[in-house]
This record gives C-alpha cells, structure tokens and sequence, in this order.
C-alpha cells in the first residue's frame, strides 16, 4: 500500500520532533541521503514485518540481503577520501534503532562489535586480509565475550581456556552466552584465558568446527527477534593465523569496549526516540471525550518530559562521537553516554507505554516492542552499575568496585 501525503508529511513531522535541535544538520548532505535510503526501506520493507516477527520470535531474514546491500558500513559515496564519519555511523544506528532494536542490534554485532574486534584486535596484515570482507558481510562474525556465570565480572571471570599445541594451533574449552547473531555467523570472535599465562587472548573459531555446539536461548521477552545463543566449546581447534595477534590482556579487550560502548548509547537514543514517534503519532490520532489525546494537559507534559529525555540523549551521544573522532577514548566517557541514555531510555518508553494507555501493551502500537527491548539494552554492553563506578572512579580516582 503507498504512503499517502499527508501520511508522509506526519511521518516528517515525528522525525522533526525527535530530533528537536536538528542534530542531522551535522551530517553532510551525502550522509543525509544515505541515511534517507535506509530510513524508506526501513518504513516500507521492514516496519510492516516487526510486529509478526517479535511475536514469533524470529528474525525476518528477507531483510538481511537488502540491508547489506545498502551498504551502509562504508558507503561508497562517502569514502572516497577515507572511512565513513564516526557521526554518520551514529545516526546510522539511530536510524536503525529507532525502528527496532533488534535491527539495530543485529547489524551493530557485525559493523561495531565485530568490525571492532577485526580492527582493534587483528595485526595489520590480518586487517588487510579480512576487513574488507567484514565491511561487504562476505565474513560475518560475532562478539562472543560474555559467559553463563559472567557478565559485570568478565575480567576477572571468564574461564573459557584456550590451550597452545605443540604444533602451534590452539584449543578451546568453555561456554559463550547471550551471544547474538552466533546462528549465522561464519566465525565466532572467542575471547577465552591462555592457560600458560593467563592472559586473555581472542580466536576466530569457525561456527561449524568440531566441539561448537550452539543453542538458542528461548523464552525472552525482550529482542524477541534477534537470535541470542548459548555457545558451547569443547575442544575446539583454532589454527594460530586464526588468533587476533593483537589482543594479548584483558586491557586489549577493555579498550574494544571502550570504543562499542558508543553505539550502544546510540542504541538507546534511537528506541527513545522510536517510543516517543509512536506516542505522538497514537495520541495526535486517538480521541477520548470528544478530543484528541494529545490536546490533554497531562499527556502533552508527558511528551515534553519524552522529547527533552530524547534531546538530552542526542546531544550526548553526538559529543561523544566527536571527541572519540578526535582520537579521545576515555572509558568514563562512553560509560557516561550509556548509563544516561539508558537511563532516559527506560523513563522514554515508560511514558510512551503510558500515554497509549492499554494499547501500549500490544504490538499494533509499536510502543510495546520499544518498551519490552529497552529492558535488554538497559543491562547489556555494561549494567547502570558498572557505568556508574567506572564513571565514579574517574571523578574520585577511587575504585569501588569489589575485589
């Protein structure tokens, strides 16, 4: 069904209103019309398929190929003098999130953690090999660091082992959870403990090898559609070509997620802002004693506290990405970004749910999805906890985590 005028024109007015201080404006106009391309064919070809697929709990495949064949990672029209802008690649996933996070969520796996792990952890000859093919998806991997019995405490937790051969190769033993996108990855980005040093070290363990076993992780009630999977390793065999050469500590690892921390506070912005559309498009449509919804004094407060959470959120997230395009990476900085916006996040989509009173809690209103998801992205890529006292241990220079 096409998209009538005036449909189209409160579509514009939504977007308008999300982002309230125009922080598109920042992009250049080549960035503004690949992220127009994307946002058509996420409101014609994927919109209508979320509501069915979140409630199957399935990914909507169909999606895939064209959303690679977007190219969008590094788009050709914006490279010709060196990667694309880290701003772009922020309302990239603004874009995405603000129509579903487990969009969001399954492309950043590829294009942010594991094009992370390729470019912070691999030696340069390792790079030239492979990034090409993780930008153009002809490689697909995933982030595989969180463990059944740790997650804050990964550090000093994780007990997957990998054991050095006599003929130089590798072996891994242990268990991966909560990892997404592992079902249809080529190679799984194992992180696991050297057990002659101790040290962490990260391996490129093909999904299919003998001693992978993967299961999905049923029953969730939040990103019911993407695919998260619990990865068991047995013996697992990983040829030294295959380990990234240049993680050899936990420090190597920590300073990957001090640069994949950003996308998530991104993350977080877009399903704020993708709540606050749908309450605002529900409650300018949807009449009660005679009006509007949005004519009444308590919900227009409602969406004025949205749209400032969502506002706050940008700007936040839009300095961040400046600085760290600076060359400025500070751990306290993204764990700011991500604790704040997740925080305004949860009170987003709390509001949204309200204002759509009890069709906020069914699929037909978009609000349920952002309002179950947000749960999901609230705690991954570091708790409000842990962002607190890394945040904390900046302002302080004292510790308080345990020990």
């Amino acid at each position: 069904m096409g998209t009538t005028t005036a449909e189209a024109g409160l579509g514009a007015r939504l977007y308008e209103a999300a982002d309230w201080y125009d922080a598109e404006s920042l992009l250049t106009d080549g960035e503004r019309r690949v992220l127009a391309r994307l946002r058509s064919f996420l409101d014609a070809e994927a919109k209508p398929l979320l509501a069915e697929y979140w409630e199957r709990g399935e990914f909507p495949e169909q999606l895939v190929r064209p959303l690679i064949d977007l190219g969008l990672m590094e788009p050709a029209e914006l490279t010709a003098d060196g990667p694309a802008r880290g701003i772009y690649q922020g309302f990239r996933i603004f874009e995405l999130a603000r129509t579903d996070a487990s969009l969001a969520t399954w492309y950043t796996a590829q294009a942010g953690l594991f094009r992370t792990a390729i470019r912070v952890g691999a030696s340069a000859e390792q790079q030239r090999e492979w990034m090409p093919k993780v930008v153009d998806f002809s490689l697909k991997g995933v982030f595989s660091l969180t463990e059944p019995e740790s997650g804050s405490d990964i550090a000093g937790g994780l007990s997957t082992t990998a054991r050095r051969e006599s003929d130089g190769s590798w072996v891994l033993d242990g268990a991966k959870r909560w990892i997404g996108g592992a079902s249809t990855a080529d190679v799984l980005a194992v992180f696991a403990r050297d057990t002659a040093d101790g040290q962490v070290k990260a391996f490129l363990a093909d999904r299919t090898a003998d001693g992978v076993t993967l299961e999905k992780i049923q029953g969730k009630t939040a990103l019911r559609m993407m695919q998260n999977a619990h990865i068991t390793l047995e013996g697992v065999r990983v040829p030294e070509a295959m380990r990234l050469h240049n993680v050899n500590s936990f420090r190597d690892v920590a300073a990957m997620l001090r640069a994949m921390r950003s996308d998530v506070a991104w993350i977080a912005t877009g399903i704020a802002a993708g709540a606050f559309e749908a309450a605002l498009g529900y409650v300018n449509e949807r009449r009660q004693f005679g009006r509007t919804l949005g004519s009444f004094q308590l919900v227009q407060e409602k969406l004025a506290r949205m749209l400032g959470n969502v506002t706050a959120s940008l700007s936040l997230v839009v300095r961040l990405t400046e600085q760290q395009a600076k060359g400025i990476y500070r751990d306290q900085d993204s764990a700011l970004a991500k604790m704040q916006t997740s925080l305004f996040m949860r009170d987003t989509v709390a509001l949204a749910r309200e204002v759509v009173g009890g069709n906020g809690i069914t699929l037909a209103a978009d609000v349920a999805r952002f309002h179950a998801d947000a749960e999901a992205v609230y705690s991954y890529e570091g708790t409000h906890e842990i962002n607190a006292l890394i945040i904390g241990r900046a302002l302080t220079g004292e510790s308080a985590f345990t020990r």
